[in-house]
């Protein structure tokens, strides 16, 4: 396989800053949602307060998600400035460019990712 050229690393960089300011906006956006909810059945009904607290965990498990892949997309950023990027952490091979361009911030190719998953 091989490496990225100039121009697809510019191309990704660029994704993976947009990426990276989404992925910031979605977060303080979604500061609100994780909020406590108030256990008070004088201001909200039972079934009222149990669905702000599914409402509250789907919050909390959304914003862990995003706070991963943004670090995921910081890192990506780093390896781009330190010449790395689109490397394979697992075992130094180049990590394919569609793979890449489907999911920028990938720091795996696709075979260790595989073994990865069966882990």
């Amino acid at each position: 396989m091989k490496d990225l050229t100039s121009q697809q690393i510019a191309e990704l960089t660029l994704e993976l800053k947009v990426l990276r300011d989404e992925l910031s906006q979605q977060l303080k956006r979604a500061e609100g949602s994780a909020a406590t909810v108030t256990l008070d059945q004088t201001l909200v009904g039972r079934v009222s307060r149990m669905d702000a607290m599914q409402q509250q965990s789907v919050a909390l498990s959304t914003r862990k998600l995003t706070e991963l892949k943004l670090r995921k997309v910081t890192t990506a950023l780093q390896a781009v400035a330190e010449g790395e990027y689109g490397l394979c952490r697992r075992c130094e091979e180049p990590i394919g460019y569609p793979r890449l361009q489907a999911q920028p911030e990938a720091n795996l190719c696709i075979n260790c990712q595989d073994c990865a998953d069966n882990q």
